[in-house]
């Protein structure tokens, strides 16, 4: 016990961790998280409210991140600014419509019709019945989350519909059952004492399921959902510049219209490419054809270079030939000459009953004997 004392009050300088490089970055961020809320409560101090595409411009990867979404909901709460949602998400039942209808068949309409006409019979809520609802809820009061989640059916159709047409594997219709999964999970994680609005809090994790489906299903190399956003915004700049330009914008116009680097415009493109399967039917036959047949296999030597292969191998053979048995078989075993498979020096040695050392020095005299081979000078030309 008294050497462990003393080894305790040693006079050594103790070394201390360095901390993470990774811990300043950290702080910069959180920094400059704190500067951007400021800055949303400022102006929401000035005329009692933010909308949601102001939160979205400054945090645009927010919907992953449900922890800064709650810190920001307490602040404004804490300063009674509310937050609504922009005007541009509350589209006109007419332009509604038209969305609704692209590129869906008869049945696909008259379904969507049939839900909207179904859930359009349920009576909308106030925010002093959601709250009351919210605290049946949370004492386990089954009957209210139904009723809660019923009541906001109609803001999931409104929301899905901003997708249509962003995946072809996804229609109106999987987008709002998507949609509903994402409602299913506001309703369970919705805390009344907040004091903001269900349906604004649960428009999140509508659009955070909607458009992680669209990432996890549309593709079939998965794409994180904040670059399907990207990819999104790209495509709708990319029209809107053809239409005003008359031809293809160029990569540059394109980054000066988002605001971004060219080089980040250029992986943008590279990642919005569709994958293509081998199985797919080319021309206007029988279908007997596939994008697989026109491939080469580079694994597969061609005519000329199976023929020029054959030669070398006769060739080499009649050195070989030319070689003491034994000095063939070590040459065989250690450069996989007819097997493929490549032996260690042990194992040659293992095999003959001599060491290493004696099979290396049979090695060295084999292929010097190859090189000074009056017919090696045409192995050179393969």
């Amino acid at each position: 016990m008294k050497k462990i004392k003393k080894m305790a009050k040693s006079n050594k300088p103790t070394v201390k961790a360095k901390k993470p490089a990774s811990s300043a970055g950290k702080s910069k961020k959180a920094e400059e998280t704190k500067i951007k809320i400021d800055n949303l409560l400022k102006k929401g101090k000035a005329r009692g409210f933010v909308t949601y595409s102001e939160i979205i411009k400054e945090f645009p990867h927010i919907e992953e991140d449900v922890a800064l979404l709650d810190t920001i909901y307490d602040t404004f709460s804490e300063s009674s600014v509310d937050v609504i949602e922009s005007k541009d998400m509350i589209e006109s039942e007419e332009v509604e419509g038209k969305k609704l209808e692209q590129g869906l068949d008869k049945e696909s309409i008259d379904a969507v019709q049939m839900y909207l006409r179904e859930i359009g019979k349920i009576s909308l809520i106030d925010a002093a019945k959601e709250r009351d609802l919210a605290k049946r809820i949370e004492e386990g009061d089954e009957e209210a989350k139904n009723i809660l989640i019923k009541a906001n059916l109609r803001l999931v159709v409104s929301i899905a519909k901003r997708y249509v047409g962003r995946s072809p594997d996804l229609s109106i219709l999987d987008l709002i059952q998507e949609g509903n999964f994402g409602l299913f999970r506001a309703v369970e994680k919705f805390n009344w004492r907040k004091g903001y609005k269900f349906s604004t809090y649960a428009t999140w994790w509508i659009r955070q399921a909607i458009t992680r489906a669209i990432a996890d299903q549309a593709r079939t190399i998965r794409i994180p959902v904040h670059m399907m956003e990207t990819i999104s915004k790209y495509k709708q700049v990319l029209r809107r510049l053809s239409q005003d330009l008359g031809r293809e914008p160029l990569p540059e116009e394109i980054a000066a219209e988002m605001n971004l680097e060219v080089e980040k415009i250029h992986h943008i493109q590279k990642i919005d490419q569709s994958t293509v399967s081998f199985e797919a039917p080319v021309g206007d036959d029988d279908g007997d054809s596939t994008l697989g047949d026109f491939v080469a296999d580079e694994k597969i030597l061609s005519s000329d270079q199976q023929a020029a292969q054959k030669i070398l191998t006769g060739q080499f053979q009649e050195i070989l030939n030319d070689l003491t048995p034994k000095e063939q078989k070590i040459l065989q075993m250690r450069f996989g000459l007819g097997d493929g498979i490549i032996h260690t020096l042990e194992e040659v040695g293992k095999e003959f009953g001599v060491t290493r050392e004696r099979i290396r020095q049979i090695e060295a005299k084999a292929l010097e004997k190859i090189r000074q081979h009056e017919k090696s000078e045409r192995l050179k030309s393969y």
